[in-house]
């Protein structure tokens, strides 16, 4: 796939210059310096992705840019200079003009940042009248493009619904459509494909290089994609704990990397040649090696397939069996159109394993585990669980299924409660389910906390002070105080960078083995499906198109639309150095 940006001419001045960047924080125990020191430089038409950990900089670079910090935030020093005008000096009212005409923005969590009081139609439109001189009918034809472009099918009529209406992805190309209305100058994408499929990604990053070409936009990416980064952006900066490790041209660095925290983060990159984590903790191989391509011979892999045919298969702990869901849709007045979301998909999870269910936004993944986790009804069909029907478990016995089965959702700011410590979040459902007195329930918390590689003081801090990977592993801490028998996890690992990614990964692998937990892992990330799942279910549009082992399904698709999820990985090509 071609690049997305071209070389500038030595001469020509950087559309975006940044010098010596320095942002503090302002906190109870003093200040924080977030960011120290930074310099790029970023020319029209080109395109440079920031990457790192959570909690590096990125994102505080990104948004110190855009004069969008937090109340306790400031640029403490350095410049960012935009067609040669300092953005750190201007005023709030000047930004306001800059932003959105001039500088797109695709924030990191779409659900934080939609409204959801109003439709997706005046969201947009509301932008579009803010950033253009369009009006009325006009702007709404606009609006209508715009979310075309983003990749969403059937804009017109998603107009009037509500963010809530809308899957984790659909959202976030709603975010992409906002950001790229008034065709800026520069486009600042915080994790912009982290909630989508690869095939829109696939859409959304062509779109981005078409608007590079014809309008000269520049795009400024920050993700934990290194296969995006190799892919599409021609500059790459790595960043650790708010300072510059590496900074040039990214493939070079990426097949070539040079610092030892690079190299960590190029070595921990999941990829179509990981192995199952599982049978690595089984024989006892390091963490570390969880990303490797190890290579069988022909007779060890004969002999592992006799191994497991002469294995008494596990009882299946979770039944899907014809489970169809219909929404209703409303349209105008008091119309409603019904929507078949999921149409008549089985399958079965052993005990102890893990099912990985994918599919492009929208495909009816998230509705399934919606119905398993008994927060919808199911239209027809059936669902068991242990041998119960999980559609009509008796109400009196639903805090003893709670307990069994816990979430880990897709979106986490939404399912923390911003008012919580961060402690107390964790502690709740042990408080629900009064599991132990007040300091075992602290000693589990701070537990927790090390297992996601935290530091016990963020039990006292709240879910807006975190990052978006952050809170995300706040909500797979909290799931796992209960010690259930089932996770279900929506997307849990997207918004995780690489380094943390793979210790979630691994940490629930262990898990797995040493409690023989069940995991329905719904995820569009096929690289991460290939490192923990035992089968995999692929889903288009509500229905299963193709299910078996994730070896079979890798190695040998059947269908033409597993195979272009495989083609659409962004990276899958790349051949990244050690």
């Amino acid at each position: 796939m071609s690049s997305m940006t071209t070389t500038p001419a030595s001469n020509e001045t950087p559309l975006l210059q940044v010098k010596d960047l320095q942002v503090t924080f302002s906190t109870m125990n003093g200040d924080v310096h977030a960011v120290k020191g930074v310099n790029f430089d970023l020319y029209q038409g080109e395109s440079i992705a920031i990457v790192g950990e959570s909690g590096s900089g990125k994102s505080t670079t990104a948004t110190a840019i855009l004069d969008l910090l937090a109340e306790n935030g400031r640029v403490s020093g350095g410049q960012a200079l935009f067609n040669g005008r300092d953005l750190t000096k201007l005023s709030r009212k000047q930004m306001e003009k800059i932003r959105g005409r001039e500088i797109g923005y695709v924030p990191q969590d779409p659900m934080s940042n939609l409204n959801p009081v109003w439709n997706i139609g005046f969201q947009v439109k509301e932008t579009i009248e803010a950033n253009s001189e369009l009006r009325g009918k006009a702007a709404k034809a606009r609006a209508i493009e715009v979310l075309q472009e983003a990749g969403l099918a059937d804009a017109e009529s998603r107009l009037k619904q509500y963010p809530n209406q809308f899957s984790g992805g659909m959202r976030q190309r709603v975010l992409i459509g906002i950001g790229m209305s008034a065709r800026p100058k520069l486009l600042v994408a915080d994790e912009p494909t982290s909630a989508l499929d690869v095939t829109v990604q696939r859409v959304i990053l062509d779109h981005l290089a078409t608007l590079t070409e014809e309008y000269g936009t520049s795009v400024m990416f920050i993700t934990h994609d290194l296969g995006l980064a190799a892919e599409r952006a021609e500059k790459l900066v790595v960043m650790y704990k708010g300072q510059i490790v590496e900074y040039g041209e990214s493939k070079e660095i990426l097949a070539d990397p040079q610092h030892p925290y690079t190299k960590r983060l190029v070595a921990a990159a999941p990829s179509l040649a990981s192995k199952r984590i599982q049978h690595q903790v089984e024989t006892g191989t390091e963490a570390t090696d969880v990303a490797s391509d190890i290579a069988l011979t022909k007779v060890e892999e004969r002999a592992l397939e006799a191994a497991d045919e002469a294995t008494p298969k596990a009882e299946a702990l979770i039944k899907v069996s014809d489970v169809t869901k219909i929404y209703q849709i409303r349209e105008k007045g008091l119309t409603k159109t019904p929507f078949k979301a999921v149409d008549g998909v089985s399958f079965e999870i052993p005990r102890g394993s893990t099912m990985a269910i994918v599919g492009e936004s929208g495909s009816g993944k998230s509705p399934i585990a919606k119905m398993f986790l008994k927060l919808e009804d199911i239209t027809s069909g059936s669902m068991t669980f242990d041998g119960h029907d999980v559609g009509s478990w008796p109400q009196r016995r639903l805090l003893e299924f709670r307990r069994r089965v816990q979430p880990v959702f897709q979106d986490p700011y939404g399912t923390l409660d911003p008012m919580r410590s961060i402690g107390t979040s964790i502690a709740e459902p042990l408080v629900t389910h009064k599991v132990g007195d007040k300091a075992s329930r602290q000693k589990t918390v701070k537990e927790l906390l090390e297992q996601v590689s935290l530091p016990a003081a963020t039990a006292n801090r709240y879910p807006g002070e975190l990052s978006g990977g952050q809170r995300q592993r706040i909500a797979i801490a909290r799931a796992l105080a209960l010690k259930p028998e089932v996770l279900v996890l929506d997307e849990a690992v997207s918004a995780l960078d690489v380094l943390v990614q793979g210790q979630v990964l691994d940490l629930l692998a262990q898990l797995q083995s040493e409690l023989g937990l069940t995991y329905m892992f719904i995820t569009h990330d096929l690289a991460v499906v290939r490192m923990v799942a035992d089968h995999v279910t692929v889903m288009r549009k509500g229905k299963v198109v193709e299910a078996s082992t994730t070896d079979e399904v890798f190695e040998n698709p059947r269908e033409e639309y597993t195979r272009n999820l495989l083609e659409a990985i962004p990276g899958a090509d790349f051949a990244f150095g050690a």
